[in-house]
């Protein structure tokens, strides 16, 4: 698209009395984060009644592993992949979940639905090679947990929510009902669970337990969070990341001779006005090293603490509103002599963990289907030659004409420079990083639409994409697409708009990713300009400057972060959107994110009308609403485009937040309730359920 012209003493827990307790609300995206989680549902594969062994392959992601100090190979265990080698069942009763669990053999556990632990405070002893996980946000534990004795390993315990052990004692001191215990266990994974309300610990990992990954876990309404430690021996070596540690009084955790700690990219919040106060953080004690990376503190008191001779390593972490002690010194360990990770920006992390912790939706079959279509074929990519492929367009050639069912291309981590392309004739395709984080995969070009073409012309902005996808039903997720043309060095080149990733097909899901580049970014179009093109970004990053988020399609841009950046010569100027919407169509939402970026406050426009082609038939629509806008978005954040005036078109703003918000005016126009009850997300999918897999 055509850029026009602008103008130019050792702490005490305190105990109190408890207030009335319900169970927590907990809010499910309909996405999966970034964290490398796969698909959970109730499309397994397995079903043909409660406790029933499959006979069938597992599901997709019952071949997931472990990130973290769990993938480490030692104590004769090499990484942590649960019951994958085992057949898998579901079930729905206290009697089926125990008789699994505690069987000798691996088994992949689905649970289906509520359980209620009898007698209250049961802690089912799981035993060695397992994954127990929730069946989409189904599976509930509630009144009990479970227990990982001495010398049981290779455990994975995922999507469930665990709660309600509470028996109306805040302190208790009487009834040791954890949602996950262990003593002398290791290589386990702790991921994507929803743990409240329990009468003592939500995760205990006591008695020389070690090789433990605790991730993506929402850990909430609760004296004692997360004990580690109760031992004299500097064994545990454990890493907890991407957590959302909220209403926690105490253990949040409390780290006892662990010889390597690692916590990064977690929040922990004290909300204000409620009875439940922090008496501290993280807590480094005994013979603890510890390092602390990225993680945001709110409200807590005396959020990060050490005993004298504890160490803690600090870098990187925001903290907001906290009070007291918040303490460092001492030498710890490199994480990366360990495992590779990456880190997300310590600012980003409210955003992040409220959408993305905790149990994933279904995967959208319908409800007590037993069956479902035929696996998804996974083809492997790695540069070092170690997957079927060592590039990405490679193996979408593989795909053959016209697939019928899902192919999965698992992309493993490196940097692929390379131009990939979807056609049309392919649908069904997932392309998807296996790194731990979205930032491990990465495939970026940099060509711009002036670029010389190698037959003779240009690339155009379209044909500039790194990426490009024009067939339905297409995902991506859990990796990192950038273009890095150099403006600055290329100013002699007509035409600087470079795009990152180009859509053309309808429904589009992009899910946990990141998408990189400065001007035209992000093209979300449609096949044709009669074609509907539903796309659905959810957890994800947008970097750029111009119009960095643009096209015709029907696009959610949903509980994701929006960062905006300087010019190539340092300048703070830019456009978020440049819709080009057919009448009678919905355009560009942005909801329940954040917009945001070191630029210079009062510099950016939320967007513009783009009438391709000086269009006049079109009806360009952007709204942002439930929305962070930082102090970067102009007081009149929409602005005309060649000769075209936004007051013409559709764009609108609805109960959005922060400094860059304003109240409505004739330049700032807001949704009315019942407008706004027009525009949600439901309305722009259309019947639409995006859905991993």
């Amino acid at each position: 698209m055509s850029e026009q012209p602008r103008s130019n003493p050792p702490l005490r827990p305190r105990h109190r009395r408890r207030r009335s307790h319900k169970a927590l609300a907990v809010t499910v995206p309909l996405a999966l984060t970034a964290a490398g989680a796969l698909a959970y549902g109730n499309d397994l594969g397995v079903l043909g009644g409660s406790g029933r062994e499959a006979s069938a392959a597992a599901p997709a992601w019952a071949a997931d592993t472990a990130d973290g100090f769990a993938s480490v190979n030692s104590l004769g265990q090499n990484g942590t992949y649960g019951g994958r080698d085992g057949k898998t069942v579901t079930v729905k009763t206290q009697a089926e979940l125990e008789k699994y669990a505690t069987a000798a053999e691996p088994y992949v556990i689905v649970v289906a639905g509520t359980i209620a632990m009898n007698p209250v405070g049961k802690e089912i002893k799981v035993q060695s090679d397992k994954t127990i996980v929730g069946q989409g946000t189904s599976g509930h534990i509630v009144g009990g947990g479970f227990f990982l004795g001495s010398g049981v390993h290779n455990v994975i315990i995922r999507n469930l929510t665990i709660r309600d052990a509470y028996q109306g004692i805040w302190n208790d001191k009487d009834h040791d009902f954890d949602a996950i215990q262990m003593d002398g266990a290791h290589h386990v994974w702790i991921d994507h669970n929803d743990l409240r309300h329990m009468a003592d610990g939500l995760i205990d990992v006591r008695k020389d337990s070690t090789n433990v990954t605790v991730s993506w876990n929402k850990l909430s309404d609760n004296n004692k969070t997360f004990g580690i430690g109760w031992t004299e021996n500097v064994k545990t070596d454990i890493t907890i990341h991407h957590n959302w540690i909220r209403e926690t009084e105490q253990r949040n955790p409390s780290t006892d001779n662990a010889a390597h700690a690692h916590l990064y990219n977690n929040f922990l919040e004290d909300a204000a006005g409620t009875d439940i106060k922090s008496s501290y953080g993280n807590y480094s004690r005994g013979g603890t090293k510890m390092v602390l990376e990225n993680s945001y503190f709110q409200g807590i008191k005396n959020p990060v603490i050490k005993d004298s001779g504890a160490a803690i390593v600090q870098r990187g972490s925001v903290f907001s509103g906290t009070s007291g002690r918040n303490e460092s010194g001492g030498s710890a360990f490199d994480p990366k002599v360990y495992y590779p990770y990456s880190l997300d920006q310590a600012a980003d992390l409210p955003s992040i963990l409220r959408s993305g912790v905790g149990p994933r939706a279904s995967i959208g079959t319908t409800a007590g289907a037993s069956t479902k279509a035929a696996a998804a074929t996974t083809l492997t990519v790695a540069a070092d030659g170690s997957g079927q492929y060592r590039t990405v367009q490679a193996a979408v050639n593989a795909v053959p004409a016209n697939n019928p069912a899902r192919v999965v291309i698992a992309v493993k981590p490196g940097t692929y420079r390379e131009l990939v392309k979807v056609p049309a004739n392919k649908p069904h395709v997932t392309i998807q990083g296996t790194g731990g984080s979205r930032k491990d995969t990465t495939i970026v070009y940099n060509n711009a639409a002036g670029t010389p073409k190698p037959g003779g012309g240009t690339y155009g902005t379209g044909g500039s994409a790194t990426v490009a996808v024009e067939a339905d039903d297409f995902q991506a997720r859990n990796l990192t697409i950038s273009n890095d043309f150099d403006e600055k060095a290329n100013q002699s080149l007509s035409g600087h708009q470079a795009v990152a990733l180009r859509t053309a097909a309808d429904k589009v899901f992009l899910d946990g990713i990141i998408v990189n580049g400065d001007q035209d970014t992000l093209l979300l179009d449609t096949a044709a300009k009669d074609k509907l093109g539903r796309v659905y970004v959810s957890n994800s990053y947008v970097t750029g400057n111009v119009d960095f988020i643009f096209g015709r399609a029907t696009a959610v841009v949903d509980k994701s972060v929006i960062t905006l950046k300087k010019r190539w010569d340092g300048t703070s100027a830019g456009y978020v959107t440049a819709p080009s919407t057919a009448a009678n169509r919905k355009g560009i939402l942005i909801a329940n994110s954040t917009v945001s970026g070191d630029v210079s406050n009062g510099s950016f426009f939320l967007g513009r009308p783009w009438h391709a082609g000086g269009d006049a038939s079109l009806d360009p629509q952007t709204t942002v609403r439930n929305t962070s806008l930082s102090a970067a978005v102009k007081s009149t954040p929409w602005t005309d485009m060649s000769g075209f005036s936004w007051k013409d078109d559709r764009f609108a703003e609805y109960k959005n937040s922060g400094a860059g918000a304003g109240s409505a005016n004739s330049n700032r126009p807001h949704l009315t309730d019942a407008q706004a009850a027009d525009q949600e997300v439901a309305d722009w999918l259309a019947g639409w359920t995006p859905s991993a897999s």
